[in-house]
């Protein structure tokens, strides 16, 4: 299964982040592709995104099921498409290095099925990597402007 880790170390308290990543109006919107997103409930999350895997481009709809909400310091989730149980899931984890930092690590892990699920797998394994250094990027700025609210 694709998969990917990432850890940034970022100058901001670790309840700011906490009030950032609690509000998914926040950060759904600086995943590459953005479409659209609908908060269903504290624990569902709609996602639309266009996916660009090289050779497969499509508009991908997920729903975010967080599973884990442990604040302020863990947030543990699966996602699904609506007409599949499982492709994946994830966490972010927060842990205060000191009152003024916090380190924040981001893991997601992806399983395609069905008939082009190799092949899908193979593609999400060069793609995950990059698409996750570019939200790390888009988040570690956008909690920098939130911080200074």
């Amino acid at each position: 299964m694709p998969s990917e880790k990432q850890q940034i170390e970022l100058a901001i308290p670790i309840n700011v982040i906490w009030d950032f990543i609690r509000d998914a109006n926040n950060w759904a919107p600086l995943v590459p592709g953005y479409i659209q997103h609908e908060q269903i409930n504290k624990n569902i999350i709609t996602w639309e995104f266009k996916s660009d895997l090289g050779i497969m481009k499509k508009k991908v709809s997920l729903i975010i099921d967080i599973k884990e909400w442990n604040e302020p310091t863990r947030i543990s989730f699966e996602l699904r498409r609506s007409n599949e149980k499982y492709i994946g899931e994830g966490y972010v984890e927060a842990h205060a290095v000191n009152q003024k930092k916090t380190l924040l690590t981001g893991f997601l892990e992806i399983n395609a099925s069905g008939a082009l699920g190799s092949l899908a797998n193979s593609l999400f394994k060069n793609a995950i990597p990059k698409s996750s250094v570019e939200v790390a990027s888009a988040i570690a700025s956008k909690l920098e402007e939130f911080n200074e609210r």
